[in-house]
Order: C-alpha cells, then sequence, then structure tokens
C-alpha cells in the first residue's frame, strides 16, 4: 500500500516545511488519508529573511459574509499562527485557505498573488456542485426521481454501438454513485471511458453512451467524471436551460454568487454540460455554509432539506472512502474522536470540508495538480485546524 506523508522537517541552516510525495498521482485511499500528517516544528520563525507572519481578521465585503476575528471564535490559534509563519518563503502549492466558524469568516490567507476576487479552476468540486444542481431539479420538478432511467430524460444522444440491455437500466442515481456499470474508471488508464481519453473524442456525450458495459449498473462503484457530464445533461434537457443558465438562475443569484465562469482545460471545443465552474474561495464557502445549514441560505431554502440529507449520507465505497452522491465523507479522528467531514474534492487542492457537529467549514484552493501534493488540505485540518478547535457540545 501507497503511504502518502506530508512532513514538515528542518532544512540546512534554516526551518522550514517540505513535501514528500509520490510523483505519480493516486486516487484517494482510506489509509493514505489515515496516515497524512505534518509534523509541525514549533521553533524560531526568522527564515530566510522573511517578515513574521500576522494575522488579519477577514475584511468585510459586500457578498453576505460576516466577518470576525479568529479569537472570537474560540479557536486556540497558537499552531493556526504556527504553521503559516513557517510556510513563508518555502515553496508549496497552496493558493487559499479559509475557515468558518459559526457562519463567520474567520482565516482567509491567500498565496502566490492569488486574492479573494479570482475564480479558481475547481477541477471535480465541480461534481458537488452539480449534486445540488440536480436536488432543484428535481424540487422544481424538471425530474421526477433519482430511481428513473436516464433515458427517460436523455433523449439526444443515444447509445449506437455496444449495445446493451443494460444500458436501459442504468438510473440517474448510478451516474450519481459512480455505478453506471459503462467501461469507465478515471483512475484506470486502460478504461475507455477514462477522462483524459474521453477529451480528445468530438462528442463526448455520444461516446459515453457507446462504451461498452463491464458490470450491471450498480453493482461496483468506479470514479466516472463522464457519467457526471451525462446527469448535468439531464438537467439540461428535462429544465430546458444551459447548466449555466441552470446554476444562475436557481443557486447562484440567491447565494449572491456573480463572479463565476465555466471553462475546460481541453483545447477543443466542451459542451456546456462538459464544462468546470470557476468561483472564489468565498463563494466556494457559501457553497460549504448551504450544506451545512441543509439547503437553506439567509431564510430561504434553495434546495430540499430531505436532498441535502441524502446526498451527503454514503451510499457506495470508492477506494474505500464512504461515497454519496458526488459526495465524500472523509473521517478525521481528533483528540481519540471521530469526526466526519462532508468534503468535495478537485484535483490540484480544490477542496470544500463541512464538520456539521463542529459547525466549520474550510476551503482551499491550490495549484499542485496530477500530484499527492494536493493532499496537503487533509493534514493541515487533522494536525493544525481541527485541533485548534473546541468541540462544542450538543445543544438540546
Amino acid at each position: 500500500m501507497n503511504e502518502v506523508r506530508v512532513v514538515a522537517k528542518l532544512k540546512s541552516q534554516c526551518f522550514g516545511i517540505r513535501y514528500f510525495s509520490h510523483t505519480k498521482p493516486l486516487p484517494f485511499n482510506m489509509n493514505d488519508i489515515a496516515k497524512l500528517t505534518i509534523l509541525i516544528l514549533l521553533v524560531s520563525t526568522v527564515c530566510y529573511g522573511q517578515n513574521p507572519y500576522t494575522y488579519s481578521q477577514p475584511k468585510t465585503l459586500e457578498d453576505g459574509w460576516k466577518t470576525n476575528h479568529i479569537k472570537s471564535q474560540g479557536i486556540d490559534s497558537t499552531l493556526i499562527y504556527k504553521f503559516f509563519n513557517q510556510i513563508q518563503g518555502v515553496q508549496h502549492k497552496l493558493h487559499s485557505v479559509l475557515l468558518i466558524k459559526n457562519n463567520q469568516l474567520c482565516l482567509e490567507e491567500y498565496f502566490k498573488d492569488h486574492n479573494a476576487n479570482e475564480p479558481h479552476d475547481l477541477r471535480s468540486t465541480s461534481k458537488s456542485i452539480r449534486s445540488i444542481l440536480l436536488g432543484i431539479a428535481i424540487d422544481k420538478g424538471f425530474i421526477d426521481n433519482i430511481n428513473d432511467p436516464i433515458n427517460k430524460y436523455l433523449k439526444n444522444p443515444i447509445p449506437k454501438k455496444n449495445l446493451d440491455v443494460r444500458k436501459e437500466k442504468i438510473t440517474i442515481k448510478h451516474l450519481l454513485t459512480m455505478s453506471s456499470g459503462l467501461d469507465c474508471d478515471d483512475w484506470d488508464k486502460k478504461s475507455k471511458g477514462q477522462e483524459d481519453r474521453v477529451y480528445k473524442k468530438k462528442d463526448w456525450l455520444q461516446y459515453t453512451l457507446d462504451l461498452p458495459m463491464v458490470n450491471t449498473p450498480g453493482k461496483e462503484s468506479r470514479y466516472c467524471s463522464m457519467g457526471v457530464i451525462l446527469m448535468t445533461e439531464i438537467i439540461s434537457q428535462s429544465s430546458g436551460m444551459s447548466i449555466m443558465e441552470f446554476a444562475d438562475e436557481y443557486l447562484f443569484k440567491s447565494l449572491g454568487i456573480d463572479n463565476v465562469k465555466w471553462g475546460h482545460t481541453s483545447d477543443k471545443e466542451v459542451i456546456a454540460s462538459g464544462k468546470r465552474l470557476y468561483m472564489t474561495s468565498r463563494d466556494m464557502a457559501k457553497i460549504g455554509q448551504l450544506i451545512l445549514k441543509k439547503g437553506e441560505w439567509n431564510g430561504e431554502q434553495l434546495v430540499s432539506k430531505n436532498w441535502i440529507e441524502e446526498s451527503t449520507t454514503p451510499k457506495t465505497k470508492i477506494t474505500g472512502i464512504d461515497y454519496c452522491y458526488l459526495w465524500w465523507n472523509i473521517p478525521f479522528t481528533i483528540n481519540e474522536q471521530k469526526v466526519i467531514s462532508k468534503t468535495a474534492t478537485g484535483n490540484g487542492g480544490q477542496y470544500i470540508l463541512i464538520i456539521p457537529e463542529m459547525d466549520v467549514i474550510a476551503v482551499f484552493t491550490g495549484g499542485a495538480y496530477n500530484s499527492q501534493e494536493d493532499k496537503l488540505a487533509f493534514a493541515i485540518m487533522k494536525d493544525i485546524i481541527l485541533p485548534s478547535i473546541k468541540k462544542e457540545k450538543n445543544k438540546g
């Protein structure tokens, strides 16, 4: 079993942090995440002549966020300050770190010229937001039930190759749980539906529907981005709106999210349903707050409470980790107690982590694409942020 460790160590003649990781990107693995650790050296912070880290309370902008000092939320800032102090002058691929406690933004740091107004490529974190959009489509009556077969809504295209009666049994739920049975596995380069192979094709939808079946739908979950694109196209065709129009009308407008765009790294023309979201870190945090409050934002129920609970409850496992409807459930052990983070993940270090029982949301963006260094966020959560937050007693 490969082991991923992100370790802070002494560097020659200076204190700092070095990151050791495998050069070959690996999928999430529960054992790897459990072993992630960061050893903080509580030592002198003078290194390479950098200035000591100085915490600043996040600015109050007209974006719907209340801000407060980190210490106002009962957070012990000692480890947090020391961590940010030590990563100065050290090579790393973090772009932003945000922390929200009790609906108040209390930590906001940007690196490498990134800033609060810059939409960041979310990569697969977009999948989790699409899950919310599907819930809205059900709430609005565009889609009846996730147990419906996809061909009830997806009228064009239709499968033309590798015809198989099992394809008629693929449901929306199978797409949500990555268990369509199609030969689609992003973490297997030999898979015909592996996303990088599909990106080279002219018609992503037709190519995906024409993939051979390797399993009965629902039997096994394999991480499949193309299935999510099929699901997104179902939202679009059933509503008569592009996914961009749908998201703006039914989600982003109410959240006050207007600095957003949709794009892709492919140099080919990409259909609307295949594009990924680019969003600011503060707006990513709004998505986290929506999940934390079970679909409610400022007193308005944007998506049903039932959908939020259902879509963030484990349905299957992928590489040993609980997988929901395009959300992960990642466990952390703090002081011998386990807490669960409802997590959206994206290649390179794009994360929204929501821990309801601690009323905590953490957001990370980064540039560690196709590298295990993108797992640094989990080490920061495990060894820095969560130990600094006093777990509140359940109310009532």
